[in-house]
């Protein structure tokens, strides 16, 4: 069943979401090679904590850590570990926050130190499939319209579209109906109808679409062992143009500063 939220449950959600966007900021400036990723995670928790929230990775399922991090070939649910992070190579960070009664959630994949071009071309186009993705969120299109925007960004430009994992809606609870696939035809699925929350998050990978999941029972990794890039926001539907409550403002501005 879907929930459509009140104003004021949006604005909730909003709250979550922001103190979310704060956290990735707050690492945003220390991701560079020889950091680890579990120095990174105890960094997110302690702000969050410190802000009011509570993570909402930390426990889900039994999922150590308060961040998902997955560097280079691994697309999602990595767990934070001591190895240090390496020149040219890329993180996707997927934090989550439960704040007054409701979810926030949002990814982003950050460069570490100097970047293949080829590398930041990926992360460009899957930060634009996103977009494009969110542009289609609006009332009377269907959830279909939004998943063909994103595939076909994705794939005119050569990537393969993770298949398996899937956006969704958020709320109260951080997975509810309902989910949104990163591929499909335009003209399917529900239509969207005003107060619809949902994370809309493409996974692309380099080479081929293909994953394979680990031993651990949480890591992805593209089966090729190219990398894979992941950004998602938080968003409700409206009448005219979606409504982004999740923000990268705050990480772009720590990544230029730090870019110097």
């Amino acid at each position: 069943m879907i929930h459509y939220k009140s104003e004021e449950e949006i604005d909730l959600v909003r709250e979550s979401s922001l103190l979310v966007a704060k956290t990735h900021a707050e690492i945003a400036r220390l991701i560079k090679p020889g950091i680890s990723t579990i120095a990174l995670d105890k960094i997110a928790e302690e702000y969050i904590r410190d802000n009011n929230g509570v993570p909402a990775f930390k426990g889900y399922n039994g999922f150590p850590c308060t961040l998902c991090m997955s560097p280079n070939e691994q697309v999602v649910h990595g767990i934070p570990n001591s190895d240090v992070l390496t020149n040219n190579s890329i993180l996707s960070v997927d934090c989550g926050v439960y704040m007054n009664g409701y979810y926030g959630d949002s990814a982003f994949t950050y460069e570490v130190g100097d970047v293949d071009d080829t590398v930041k071309q990926l992360l460009k186009v899957t930060k634009e499939s996103l977009y494009k993705g969110i542009e289609k969120a609006i009332v009377g299109n269907r959830i279909g319209d939004i998943s063909y925007a994103v595939q076909e960004h994705a794939e005119k430009n050569g990537y393969g579209v993770v298949r398996e994992l899937v956006g969704h809606g958020l709320g109260k609870q951080l997975h509810e109906s309902p989910e949104v696939p990163n591929y499909g035809k335009r003209g399917s699925g529900i239509k969207l109808k005003k107060g619809l929350v949902i994370a809309i998050e493409p996974m692309i990978n380099m080479g081929k679409r293909n994953i394979l999941q680990h031993s651990d029972g949480w890591t992805i990794t593209t089966l090729d062992s190219q990398p894979s890039a992941h950004f998602e926001h938080t968003i409700v539907v409206r009448n005219e143009k979606a409504e982004i409550l999740s923000s990268f403002e705050d990480i772009e501005k720590e990544i230029k500063k730090r870019n110097g």
